[in-house]
């Protein structure tokens, strides 16, 4: 498969969180090369020990390093965006495919805060594309045509799974998936602390529980099978299972997780408006 960022130089705004993630990726998948890359950070200290760990040219210049950049990742956060679209305004021109990672930030805003006609990607990672096991989902601005979300799909599709969905549907993506591996975790967590409460070694009840939910995932991804009908299939008459199923809906898991999503999103339309 043709390498989309071949001989292309890709500039990372805000390389903290999920925008080292991204770039560790990138890097480890040899989507880009070392020469091809260049990152930002707030602070000089942590630029210059991210540019030794990853062997990359890091500042604190975010013109700079938006200066030829094919791809620019903003993954600065929602409240900074503004600034930092200011400060790059110089460096971009149509050529240029501007993809942002940054919550609640529509791509109408940062169209409105660059030059005219430059392509612009919404997307929204989550952290498991550290490990090659992401979600992302993307959705296209205004004067970004179908070659520029295909380099998006191809970017992200290296470090996970990827779904275009319209840019009203953004902030779903956020609560559900972004936000939604936390949730998984407490959920992970919890399950490993029942196995500990009935005996077994906390190593094993972790290690139980995280392949039994990966396994679980694995299963509806590859056969296509609704959720209810594969719990169905584990769910026999009378069993064990029908029982721990009874004390999870009397604890209303069902729609304290519905919530927490919807919480989630609610918040996510909210982001770019709090205070720096």
């Amino acid at each position: 498969m043709t390498n989309p960022l071949d001989r292309k130089k890709l500039a990372v705004l805000g390389a903290g969180k999920i925008g080292g993630i991204l770039l560790r990726a990138f890097l480890d998948q040899k989507l880009v090369s070392a020469s091809h890359a260049v990152a930002t950070v707030r602070h000089a200290e942590r630029a210059e020990a991210l540019g030794k760990q990853m062997g990359i040219r890091v500042s604190t210049d975010n013109r700079a390093a938006a200066h030829g950049a094919d791809v620019i990742l903003l993954a600065v956060k929602p409240m900074q965006m503004a600034d930092v679209l200011d400060e790059i305004r110089s460096e971009i021109t149509p050529k240029t495919l501007v993809v942002s990672t940054a919550a609640s930030v529509p791509t109408k805003f940062i169209e409105q805060h660059l030059a005219d006609n430059v392509p612009v990607v919404r997307a929204m990672p989550n952290t498991p594309c550290a490990v090659g096991c992401g979600m992302t989902g993307i959705a296209s601005g205004k004067h970004a045509g179908a070659p520029h979300l295909e380099l998006a799909r191809a970017m992200f599709g290296a470090v996970g799974r990827v779904v275009v969905v319209d840019e009203k549907h953004m902030d779903a993506v956020t609560g559900l998936s972004a936000s939604g591996t936390a949730f998984v975790y407490v959920i992970l967590e919890s399950l490993a602390e029942g196995g500990v409460k009935m005996g077994l070694p906390r190593e094993i009840a972790t290690l139980l529980a995280a392949q039994t939910m990966q396994g679980a995932a694995r299963m509806v991804l590859e056969t296509g099978d609704h959720p209810a009908q594969l719990k169905d299939g584990v769910t026999t008459p009378a069993g064990c299972t029908i029982d721990g199923i009874l004390e999870l809906e009397d604890g209303k898991v069902r729609v304290t997780l519905i919530k927490a999503v919807v919480k989630a999103t609610e918040r996510a339309k909210e982001l770019m408006f709090d205070e720096a």
